[in-house]
């Protein structure tokens, strides 16, 4: 099967967040089961060009209609790890993608409106014809409308799209400009309910909603989030379109790349260890203590790892530092603060903090350290309020690191409680889950792990053994992606 992947990231070349890391992950799934898949994505100036093997320049006069004229592009092509990425470059005095920055810029609506109208032009103007055009977040939301209502009249007819939403948040909205921009044009059209035009302000256009109702196929990233994602508040607005399209959505889980995340051949970690010699890992808690300068004792170690926002229950954050410390447990953070209010916080903790031997705050993200938090923890702490998926848990896993979850999103398909859930038998249980944000609910969870490590270490480490033994990498998410890939190009 031949599959194109339109998006805004693709890790490690582009990488804002788990965007990057599902669309090279996945691509390179795909890959290996003989599909053919290239990736398309903008030329930023910021991205990481050392990624990229065999930069060049493939096709050099991509002209993208746009408003009243056209845009001259460049479509540079290399390779990003093995993958094939196109890259295109508009040479416009928007100057659309030399910002120094991936995102956060007031005209980001028609920054991706453009780059979503320059990537089916170079599909159709190189004459590629790929079986499915995958696309994803709100960036690419247009994608499939387009291709729906001037494309397909241009040769382009065959195509099938899968879209995937990863973040409900961030929908992408946008005026009647963005119509008369890439020649859509029909205002009474695209502003009808069933449409483009945003469930709750009249005069905005969604461009996440546009990819919902044009698509063949619409994902989001676990089967959980999926079913948050059409009957509460987590869809953010979207909740009746989802409904209305329900045969189409689906929950696929992401997976992780065990070829990065694996301490059996982690290079950032100094003792490799697996489920058979478990024992090794205690080398790893006794080297992350010796290098963050805690006290060497035998405690449970803590651990949080991710962004301090409040997506990912920064307030239980908070109240897991002290309450481990109650317990006569360590506690380890690494982590980096999205708003000066949060971090502000978390600077006075380090510093109130700095002199407790069992405590440790790193403000910031270490690619190398986290590894090693990874490989030494006994537990890790994942709070969030929502999760669409959720990464850390399944690392945690690997590593032989016990989750602790709040019981949202993918962190439910995932992590499977101890004591209580009944759905799993118990030998296939991994770990800890709450459901309340109150500090009541983390701590009752926290309070079962720790007595556990305390009380019955074998059964702990039995526990521990348990949860690397599960498979979260890209094999089951292929399989269900080309599922979803062949359902849809034989539907008529």
């Amino acid at each position: 099967m031949y599959i194109v992947q339109i998006a805004s990231e693709c890790a490690p070349v582009i990488k804002a967040g788990g965007l990057g890391d599902v669309v090279y992950g996945l691509s390179r799934e795909l890959e290996i089961r003989g599909n053919c898949v290239e990736i398309i994505l903008p030329k930023y100036d910021c991205m990481r060009y050392d990624h990229i093997w065999g930069f060049h320049e493939a096709y050099r006069d991509l002209q993208v209609p746009w408003y009243n004229a056209a845009i001259h592009c460049s479509v540079y092509c290399g390779w990003v790890h093995g993958r094939v990425c196109f890259f295109i470059e508009p040479h416009s005095g928007d100057n659309f993608f030399n910002r120094g920055c991936y995102y956060g810029c007031d005209d980001d609506n028609m920054r991706f409106a453009f780059f979503s109208k320059a990537a089916l032009e170079f599909l159709q103007q190189s004459n590629k014809k790929p079986n499915i055009i995958h696309c994803h977040d709100w960036q690419t939301g247009l994608v499939p409308v387009m291709l729906h209502e001037m494309y397909k009249y241009h040769g382009m007819e065959y195509q099938r799209v899968c879209y995937t939403i990863h973040n409900f948040k961030h929908q992408g909205i946008g005026g009647v400009q963005t119509l008369w921009a890439t020649g859509l044009n029909r205002e009474d059209y695209y502003f009808q309910y069933d449409k483009l035009r945003d469930n709750f302000n009249p005069f905005a256009l969604n461009f996440m909603k546009g990819g919902i109702v044009y698509s063949n196929a619409v994902t989001t990233v676990s089967p959980n989030h999926a079913e948050e994602a059409r009957t509460t508040d987590i869809g953010c607005g979207l909740g009746h379109t989802l409904y209305l399209h329900r045969d189409k959505f689906s929950g696929v889980l992401n997976g992780i790349d065990y070829d990065f995340w694996n301490p059996e051949i982690d290079r950032y970690i100094p003792y490799n260890y697996s489920y058979d010699g478990f024992a090794q890992k205690l080398y790893n808690k006794k080297a992350l203590q010796e290098r963050l300068m805690l006290r060497h004792s035998d405690k449970p170690l803590i651990a949080y790892i991710g962004r301090l926002d409040h997506q990912k229950g920064v307030h239980l954050v908070h109240h897991a530092i002290y309450h481990a410390l109650k317990k006569e447990a360590q506690f380890v953070l690494l982590g980096s603060a999205t708003e000066a209010g949060i971090n502000a916080q978390f600077q006075h903790e380090k510093q109130f903090l700095n002199s407790n031997p069992d405590v440790h705050l790193e403000l910031g993200f270490n690619e190398e350290l986290s590894h090693l938090i990874y490989a030494g923890a006994d537990m890790i702490i994942v709070p969030s309020n929502y999760e669409p998926c959720g990464l850390t848990q399944m690392i945690g896993l690997k590593y032989g690191t016990v989750p602790i979850v709040r019981g949202v999103g993918g962190l439910v398909n995932t992590v499977f409680d101890r004591d209580y859930d009944q759905n799993v038998p118990p030998e296939n249980r991994n770990g800890y889950v709450f459901y309340d944000t109150d500090n009541y609910a983390l701590e009752s969870a926290m309070d079962r792990a720790i007595a556990l490590w305390i009380q019955y270490p074998q059964e702990f480490q039995k526990l521990a053994i348990g949860g690397m033994q599960y498979d979260y990498s890209w094999n089951d998410p292929g399989d269900k992606y080309l599922e979803i890939y062949d359902w849809i190009k034989h539907k008529s």
